[in-house]
């Protein structure tokens, strides 16, 4: 898709004369010279190690009681070193596709390891502390190799730590646990940035979400709702201010993080449109959510596909659910279709003014 929106580009700008014919072949032979985010290579050798690994952990669940204690023991701890040596060597011979399915056996391999031996000595423990020490070292590895298919399993063990944890506490808050979800989150956007993972980013953000959603159904009050709408857009319109530090912060995180916070201020639009059912409430509520839609659509609707169209999505939902609730007087639903229209129009009178002072102090500070 880029490279055919690239190619029309370059195509567009040496029909201009802003390019040279030579120039934009160069670019193309360049980009064509990177290696392709996609490889079904690679794909296949990740899908084989989650196999391999997914058969060792079934082995150990067996619990192998034909096996004296201490070979088994030993048999998983010298695979555990036996993969990680051999994903050494082919780091240092450039197979980064087969270093990074022998990490996955490896980090997997951890999980094994630290069942067979609870379950052959009896040792104390329960599954989340054994979930917290998997991630950890999983993390370690990432750290160690610098690889990003272990920051991908490091991602799927914060989702399952918190599975666990729900689980076994009947999704109450209790104790410090609940706070190991967000920190979780946390150290894989860091191993993200650090390994060049970037599609594992999306784990991180889901969990955050998943993990603010199910505070608000432990609280289930119009205030949590109301910070979940005004914390995302905050966020929102911070990734569109030309600030330095978290301008260049964004920039190198992509569309994720407009698009994720955008998504946190949608859902508490939603849940307090599930506490707001009618009244002058849900006329301000009605007008505040086309007013986000549309503001969003004109901070990151241009470069931000994703946020465009949960934008458009969340403004036509909106106009039908108005119509829909107002729908007993015509009336009554034009003059809530004027007063969004003016202040739709108010907001995009203010963006526009915005956007002309931050094109002109960029023209200055570029001269």
């Amino acid at each position: 898709m880029y490279r055919g929106r690239l190619e029309r580009d370059l195509s567009l700008w040496v029909g201009k004369g802003l390019l040279g014919q030579k120039t934009a072949g160069a670019l193309l032979a360049e980009y064509d010279s990177r290696p392709a985010s996609f490889s079904l290579g690679r794909v296949l050798m990740a899908l084989a190690a989650v196999l391999l690994a997914s058969a060792i952990l079934l082995v150990v669940a067996s619990n192998w009681e034909a096996i004296p204690r201490l070979v088994r023991v030993g048999g998983i701890l010298a695979l555990i070193w036996v993969v990680h040596i051999a994903a050494a060597r082919m780091l240092a011979r450039g197979a980064t596709a087969a270093a990074g399915g022998l990490l996955v056996i490896g980090a997997m391999s951890f999980g094994g390891a630290i069942s067979l031996v609870g379950q052959m000595y009896h040792l104390s423990g329960d599954e989340q502390t054994v979930m917290y020490l998997w991630f950890a070292i999983a993390t370690i590895s990432a750290i160690l190799f610098r690889s990003g298919a272990v920051a991908v399993v490091a991602g799927f063990l914060s989702w399952a730590s918190f599975a666990v944890y729900l689980e076994n506490n009947d999704t109450h808050w209790i104790g410090f646990d609940p706070w190991m979800a967000p920190v979780m989150a946390v150290i894989v956007i860091g191993l993200v940035r650090y390994t060049g993972a970037e599609r594992a980013r999306h784990l991180a953000y889901l969990l955050l979400i998943g993990w603010l959603a199910w505070l608000y159904t432990l609280y289930e009050e119009i205030a949590v709702a109301l910070a979940f709408a005004i914390g995302g857009m905050v966020a929102f319109v911070l990734t569109a201010l030309p600030l330095p530090r978290i301008a260049s912060l964004v920039r190198s995180a992509g569309a994720a993080p407009a698009f994720y916070s955008f998504l946190v201020a949608v859902i508490g639009f939603l849940l307090l449109h599930i506490e707001i059912e009618d009244g002058w409430r849900l006329v301000v509520l009605g007008v505040a959510t086309l007013a986000a839609s549309v503001l969003a659509i004109a901070l990151h609707g241009r470069d931000n596909g994703a946020v465009r169209y949960l934008a458009y999505t969340t403004f036509a939902a909106e106009m039908l659910y108005l119509a829909s609730v107002t729908v007993g007087s015509i009336l009554g639903t034009s003059s809530l279709f004027l007063f969004s229209g003016l202040v739709v129009a108010l907001v995009a009178w203010m963006v526009i003014r915005l956007e002309r002072r931050f094109s002109a102090n960029a023209q200055g500070e570029r001269a």
